[in-house]
Parts: structure tokens; sequence; C-alpha cells
């Protein structure tokens, strides 16, 4: 149909002629309503990104010389961030003479992935890069599905009611009005 029949026949309608198709012989246009087609798919675009997961990656620096509470502590650490559903990049820093053992550092690495082979999996393995030794762990499948079901499940709190009294006094607004306070006292 001619252009300007079909631009008549969409004001008519009280629509929009909307060209689909412009590198076609001939062009292949539409009578719809623009506006509310591009809400549509805004709202699909919205959609895609919240089913989208995406992955933070977190990072824990080792030394080769660490000591067996550090390094528990940084290990229950990765632990932490790899339950709630992050990548981590684990590495061993080397200074100075130390590089000449980086076998310390591998092993320490090593033991990272021995502890934490119930949640998490090798992403990237070891390599040396410069004076860090690093590799990244990502959790494991059934560890994702469980971060993701207790980020949906929030428990909510309770909303405070009129005759409800807070527990605690407030605390004054100044270091005079303290100083005021205990002295009435």
């Amino acid at each position: 149909m001619p252009t300007r029949e079909a631009l008549d026949r969409a004001h008519e309608l009280g629509l929009d002629l909307v060209e689909v198709s412009p590198n076609s012989r001939p062009p292949v246009c539409r009578i719809m309503d623009f506006g509310k087609y591009k809400y549509e798919l805004s709202k699909k675009d919205k959609l895609a990104k919240k089913k989208q997961h995406t992955f933070q990656l977190k990072e824990m620096r080792y030394r080769p010389k660490i000591d067996e509470h550090d390094y528990q502590f940084k290990t229950r650490h990765v632990r932490e961030f790899v339950e709630s559903g992050s990548k981590v990049k684990v590495f061993v820093f080397f200074r100075g003479r130390e590089m000449a053992h980086i076998e310390f550092g591998r092993k320490i690495l090593d033991r990272v992935v021995t502890d934490l082979a119930d949640v998490a999996v090798i992403d990237v393995p070891s390599r040396l890069e410069g004076n860090n030794m690093s590799m990244v762990l990502s959790p494991r499948p059934e560890v994702v599905k469980k971060a993701q079901s207790t980020k949906t499940a929030v428990p909510k709190q309770p909303k405070p009611t009129a005759d409800s009294k807070p527990t605690a006094e407030p605390a004054p607004e100044s270091v005079a009005d303290e100083v005021n306070e205990r002295e009435n006292n």
C-alpha cells in the first residue's frame, strides 16, 4: 500500500506507522501504538536483567609464612564469600627472597582448595603472575542455589505499634548535655 494511504489509516485509528524492516524491498511497516511497544520492550529488558545472575569477585591475600590462626581466619572468610554466591580470587603475595620458594605458596593454595572442596571448585587454576600466585574459586551449583534461596527469603522485622515504647534511652545530643544529666542524677 502506498505510504500516504498507510499514514492516513494509522492516523484514523489513532496509532503510529512503524517501519519494522527498512532494508527489505519494499520496506515493511506496521500500524501500532509505538509508546506501548517501547514500554513492553523495556519491561522485557528489565525482566531479562532480573533473571540474570551476576557474580561478584572478592579477593583474599595470603602470605607464604602465614600463621595457622591467620590462615584459618582468612579461609573462614573465603568460605563465607563462596557460600554467599561470590567468586573469590585467592592469591599468595611474595616479597623479596620469598620468590625463591614459590612451593610454599603453592602448598597454601592447595590447602585452601582441599579445605573448601565442599563449597567451591577451581575456576582458574593457580599460576604465577609477577610476585603473586593466584587462582579463582567459584561456588558449586548447589551452593549458588542455596545462596539465591536465602536472598529471596528475608525475614520481616515486626512493625512498632503506637503503644510500644523504645527500650533504650535516647543518647544525649552533646557532651554538655551528658555532663548536665550526670550532675542532675
